[in-house]
């Protein structure tokens, strides 16, 4: 794809979503609402009807065989554009496995519910003592004839109070490293003895949940692969997350707010002029970071579309977002002024008929700065990240 080309998707991308996006979907994005499931799957029918929603896939699956830097250029143009994000759990992690690891009677039964958003995906990875340290993982699947049995719990399970179906790793042996015995199963979420356990996290919303499986009756097809071979299928879905792991179209939008935020500050003459002028330069210094974070992201890409193997690259990534996006939501707070010492979780809920006030506009801000503070932890932590790259590099 020349340069010209992705100009031109990418002007695309923004005359699509001005033209097609709900303008409700578009308000509470632009106001800082939470968006509930509804508001999702009404938006990526709409981009699966442009074939869009799985542009990344290969034209084999009905895709669009998108190249890294399309697939970057459309997460970047959407989001600016003002575009809820795709939920990650369906399309863009379970729907790839299965088509390269899933049995035909998988393939069939799956792919299309994906491609439709009828069916919606959660991931049963992280547990209570087994995060960071994925391969400590201890929920059991117990082989019974033609059924596993599973008993454990998973933790941080995003959005499964919204899921059909959870794609799950199962310890099925404790020989060997712990790596060896893992599984990859397909669970369907209505199935008895399953609990989920809500989660309201600092910032007072309701996003993730703890899960517990208590003789979970799940039937042998719905294993993935082979038994104990579930790891490296583990590591091909995670290896997926290093085209969003920076998420910096949501960035760059929330840059443009922060922009936009300042402006008003420094136009208000009740503002100490050194407190303007400090203010204007950690702006400016926001966004260089941001516009380096960007550079960095590109060329990544454009090396791995040239062979550069991934190695560490997506944990600089992985780190440097999370930098970067914590020290926005700061500014961000420190710009609203005093409203921001005052977060009202339920101001994210409030109807779109209600006036958006600075208060309103503070309790979003403090959003991104509470919940924030999880980047640094889901997905592996900085820490493990950090080793990561030591290991790699050093």
């Amino acid at each position: 794809m020349t340069t010209d080309d992705l100009h031109s998707f990418r002007a695309d991308v923004r005359t699509f979503v001005r033209e097609t996006l709900p303008a409700d979907i578009a308000e509470k994005v632009a106001r800082g609402r939470e968006l509930g499931k509804s508001d999702y799957v009404r938006w990526q029918k709409i981009l699966n009807e442009r074939g869009w929603l799985t542009g990344a896939w290969p034209e084999a699956w009905g895709g669009g065989g998108w190249s890294a830097a399309r697939q970057l250029a459309f997460l970047q143009e959407s989001a600016l554009a003002g575009a809820p994000m795709i939920i990650p759990y369906g399309v863009n992690m379970v729907g790839p496995v299965i088509q390269v690891f899933g049995s035909p009677a998988q393939k069939a039964r799956h792919i299309p519910g994906i491609v439709t958003s009828d069916v919606w995906w959660c991931q049963g990875y992280s547990e209570p003592g087994a995060g960071s340290d994925l391969a400590a993982l201890r929920t059991r699947a117990t082989r019974e004839g033609d059924v596993y049995r599973v008993n454990g719990t998973k933790m941080w399970t995003t959005e499964a109070h919204w899921a059909d179906w959870m794609h799950c790793l199962v310890r099925t042996s404790d020989a060997g490293r712990q790596q060896d015995g893992i599984s990859f199963l397909l669970i369907d979420m209505t199935t008895p003895g399953i609990t989920i356990r809500p989660i309201v996290t600092i910032d007072g919303q309701h996003h993730t949940n703890q899960i517990f499986f208590d003789d979970v009756i799940v039937p042998a097809g719905n294993l993935v692969g082979e038994e104990d071979r579930g790891w490296s299928i583990a590591k091909f879905l995670l290896g997926h997350e290093r085209m969003s792991i920076a998420d910096t179209g949501p960035k760059l939008r929330l840059m443009q707010r922060i922009r936009a935020m300042n402006a008003a500050v420094q136009a208000d003459p009740a503002v100490p002029a050194g407190l303007r002028a400090r203010l204007a330069d950690r702006v400016l210094d926001l966004s260089v970071r941001l516009r380096t974070l960007v550079a960095l992201e590109a060329w990544l890409v454009a090396a791995w579309a040239a062979g550069r193997p991934a190695g560490a690259d997506g944990s600089m990534l992985k780190i440097r977002g999370t930098e970067v996006l914590q020290a926005m939501s700061e500014v961000a707070l420190d710009l609203a002024g005093p409203y921001s010492t005052v977060h009202d979780p339920a101001a994210l809920h409030d109807g779109l008929d209600l006036p958006q006030t600075a208060a309103r506009d503070a309790s979003a801000m403090a959003h991104h700065y509470l919940y924030g503070r999880c980047w640094s932890i889901f997905g592996g932590t900085n820490e493990i990240q950090r080793n990561i790259i030591a290991k790699a590099l050093l």
